[in-house]
């Protein structure tokens, strides 16, 4: 008994030995101790470390290896760039339509024999010094087929409104009553339905040089596109080969509006 007391103190004291401290009063120390490894997840926070400060210095997503994220890139950037060409496009169509609208619009303001209120459109007004559109101005009626009224809502300008009237290319004389302004249509001479016609003919040539500046814009952009994205010139010739077909079709419809306007002009 006296052998196993003396074994047993022995082993106590070997435990109790500072040699052993570090592992058991030590937290911090416990990856360092040979007695104490590290466990098998211990590097898991410098990965994650390491990819959190990839994702702030890149600005993108922290998921897949940095390969997966060079082999995305290209694709992604060749999206956009269709997408871009398909808005130049859309965008070239939009302007063109606006185009035509503008020029069927100039086209009405030419009177063919009957009074209507779109005669004075085309109409401006130096109202304090600026420049301004009739119609933003008075309110334009006809009471009969050849007559129109201007009645000027502010009535400290009509003398303002007269002047303007004068000094347009209408070809009738206003009558100022001190309340509203008559305009007789008189009848056209052939003459000057040769003259309108000629005009009708300037504002359709008008229209024309507008589609193409839009189709040239649009040419050039798609050009600065593919060559920005690296694209094929297949890609570049598709898509100028669409906005070509857009200014062929509203060109057709120009040139339809000013034939019907032209035809109404001219006949007696």
């Amino acid at each position: 008994r006296d052998q196993m007391a003396a074994a047993l103190s022995s082993v106590l004291a070997a435990l109790c030995s500072t040699a052993w401290l570090p592992a058991v009063q030590l937290p911090h120390a416990r990856a360092a101790s040979p007695y104490r490894p590290a466990p098998a997840h211990a590097p898991l926070p410098v990965v994650m470390m390491a990819k959190k400060a990839k994702k702030g210095k890149g600005g993108g997503g922290g998921g897949g290896t940095a390969a997966a994220e060079v082999d995305e890139a290209p694709a992604a950037s060749g999206g956009a760039a269709e997408v871009d060409l398909d808005a130049v496009v859309s965008d070239a169509e939009e302007r063109m339509k606006k185009s035509l609208s503008s020029v069927q619009e100039q086209l009405a303001t030419l009177r063919v024999g009957r009074a209507t209120p779109d005669m004075l459109d085309r109409v401006l007004v130096d109202y304090y010094d600026t420049p301004t559109p009739l119609k933003q101005l008075a309110s334009v009626t006809c009471p009969t087929a050849t007559q129109l009224v201007v009645d000027v809502y502010d009535k400290s300008a009509l003398g303002d409104v007269e002047k303007g009237l004068m000094a347009s290319d209408i070809g009738m004389t206003p009558s100022n009553d001190g309340s509203v302004i008559r305009l007789n249509v008189p009848q056209l001479t052939k003459d000057r339905r040769v003259e309108l016609a000629k005009t009708a003919k300037g504002i359709g040539e008008g229209g024309k040089t507008a589609l193409r500046n839009v189709r040239r814009d649009a040419i050039d952009k798609i050009k600065k596109a593919v060559k920005a994205a690296g694209l094929s010139e297949d890609a570049s010739k598709d898509k100028e080969g669409a906005v070509d077909k857009k200014l062929k079709k509203y060109e057709g419809s120009l040139d339809e509006a000013v034939s019907a306007r032209e035809k109404e002009i001219t006949t007696l």
